[in-house]
């Protein structure tokens, strides 16, 4: 039973993290567009007093999407072709999150799980292999359009892939030649480690040049800004989906979430740790358990006040409209029962003890927690990056990808050979 569970546990999660999060990113992407061009964004779409910082305006806009019509151009002449286009996009970049791990290998009455959705041995593979495979979706729905905007689409997306996923595939191949393993949960245990006692053994500091070379490369990838001239409006309406409307160009947008989502779980497996805590390996962590526990207890108080804080300080009195103090009342008293009874859970563990499958399965909760912190903040530089970094054109963006970033992964792989031969004999 315990084995069932713990899939449907690996499963849900990459559900929820790749797919479950679309309206979240939706509404950070437009919270952050609006911060960095100083203005407010959406704040007003509501129900009741509850708004939730404009999540709630996300949520509209799905159903909008949901009960709109699907139209489909008279002109298409390969229906099936632009039905199934998005469907491809969309599960290509959801299968690519199948195999990040979350956590170490989970041992529970003896067995041992890997925490990861598909547990395979192709490895850091398969993300190459699913990564790559989305775009047969979008030249598929930009060549099935019968619109010149929707070709041009279709074919800049096939020259970025292929010049992109090669830099990108050398990369990794540097990184593989580090770990030694093409399992990312190998890779993540050969990041536990640290220089002088002082720099975690990361990946960004291990390949700095590679670390640079596959983000880069991630967010061609995902045809994401500076890099999304598959969908360039300013040049081709948008692209590849210039004829799609409601849940057909919806699936568009959140496999594109989709594939941000993997790409930055993927960076931060491969470069920054993954589920390691700076200073921390599992083996520390449930030695120490009652330390790390307690340390939770006094760290989570804290972190409340100060997020609770910012919610009362944000959402104040406009004229007579007191709603948005009712709800920060509502979300301020929600946040603090959370906290109250994790806080609570955390003492019982203290009071009581944990047995060995206790141990194992809340390291295996707070290296999950870890895992998302950083997951999270890379999402937020994907779209830092959007809103602050201009398109290139195509001709600068076939010239980095053939011209500088496959030299230097190039040279990247013969420096690492050469160190990893010279420092093994």
């Amino acid at each position: 039973m315990s084995d069932i569970i713990i899939i449907i546990v690996n499963i849900l999660l990459a559900v929820i993290l790749a797919v479950g999060l679309t309206p979240v990113w939706v509404w950070w992407e437009r919270r952050i567009a609006g911060f960095i061009q100083d203005r407010s964004g959406p704040n007003r779409c509501s129900i009741g007093v509850i708004r939730l910082g404009g999540l709630i305006q996300a949520l509209a806009d799905m159903l909008k999407l949901i009960f709109k019509e699907d139209f489909t151009p008279s002109h298409i002449k390969n229906k099936f072709f632009f039905t199934i286009a998005p469907a491809i996009v969309f599960m290509a970049s959801f299968l690519t999150f199948a195999v990040v791990p979350y956590a170490d290998v989970l041992v529970y009455d003896g067995t041992s799980h890997t925490m990861q959705a598909i547990p395979n041995q192709l490895g850091i593979l398969w993300f190459v292999a699913f990564a790559g495979l989305g775009v047969y979706g979008i030249i598929l729905g930009g060549y099935s359009s019968g619109n010149k905007y929707g070709l041009l689409g279709a074919i800049r997306a096939s020259a970025q892939v292929i010049s992109y996923e090669v830099a990108m595939g050398l990369a990794i191949i540097s990184m593989i030649i580090s770990y030694g393993s093409i399992h990312p949960t190998d890779m993540v245990n050969a990041q536990a480690g640290t220089y002088l006692g002082i720099i975690p053994m990361w990946g960004v500091f291990i390949q700095p040049l590679a670390a640079i070379i596959f983000i880069v490369c991630a967010f061609a990838e995902t045809n994401r800004a500076p890099f999304d001239l598959a969908e360039g409006e300013s040049e081709i309406v948008a692209g590849y989906h210039t004829e799609y409307s409601a849940m057909k160009f919806g699936l568009f947008q959140v496999g594109e979430y989709a594939a941000m989502s993997a790409s930055s779980a993927i960076i931060v497996t491969l470069f920054f740790g993954g589920y390691q805590i700076p200073f921390m390996d599992t083996a520390t962590i449930q030695t120490n358990i009652n330390y790390v526990i307690f340390g939770i207890i006094l760290l989570l108080p804290l972190l409340i006040f100060f997020f609770t804080r910012w919610i009362k300080r944000n959402n104040k009195a406009v004229g007579n409209d007191t709603s948005r103090v009712k709800e920060a009342k509502i979300l301020v008293t929600f946040f603090w029962s959370v906290c109250v009874i994790l806080c609570l859970l955390l003492i019982s563990f203290l009071v009581f003890g944990l047995g060995q499958n206790g141990i194992n399965i809340v390291t295996a909760v707070i290296q999950i927690s870890t895992f998302m912190v950083k997951f999270f903040m890379m999402a937020f530089v994907f779209m830092w990056v959007r809103w602050t970094v201009l398109r290139f054109r195509y001709d600068q963006l076939q010239m980095l990808g053939w011209k500088v970033l496959i030299p230097l992964a190039l040279l990247n792989i013969v420096v690492t050979a050469i160190f990893v031969v010279v420092k093994g004999s």
